[in-house]
């Protein structure tokens, strides 16, 4: 352990099953460009990176719009945590787009382009079974 290292507080199992979480907020294609490299098209969005992250804690369930045009296995990852996709709706036409560059400490960016397609006329419906969820995180979304 190096002298600035923190070790991490024992903390209690969390009893019995956890509550749910759901989640609105885009799901998108991002062209990323870093000081490190670059990827274009790859799954991004508000709603999918946190369900990533949240879905390590709790069930998460999402709300948000795709276009006709992304892969249904794009969410493969996800499914494989466990993540309730009902409420995700495919539409025609294109999906969300955005595109940035970040800077060398990665802790600024520039956005290059926002292409809203489908999600510019995103309307959120909650599945029957969603109704009820106890905690709602609301992502990034359209005004």
């Amino acid at each position: 352990m190096t002298s600035h290292s923190v070790p991490a507080p024992d903390l209690p199992a969390v009893p019995g099953p956890r509550a749910p979480v759901l989640v609105v907020g885009s799901v998108g294609l991002d062209d990323v460009e870093t000081p490190f490299g670059a990827v274009q098209e790859e799954l991004g969005g508000s709603s999918t990176f946190f369900s990533a992250s949240a879905s390590l804690f709790a069930p998460v369930r999402v709300v948000s719009v795709v276009g006709e045009d992304l892969a249904q296995d794009a969410f493969d990852f996800l499914a494989r945590r466990g993540v309730d996709l009902a409420g995700l709706a495919r539409l025609p036409g294109r999906t969300f787009r955005w595109a940035g560059r970040y800077g060398f400490d990665l802790n600024s960016r520039e956005t290059l382009r926002t292409e809203l397609n489908v999600y510019g006329d995103f309307h959120p419906r909650l599945p029957d079974h969603y109704r009820r969820t106890p905690y709602v995180f609301l992502a990034n979304i359209h005004p």
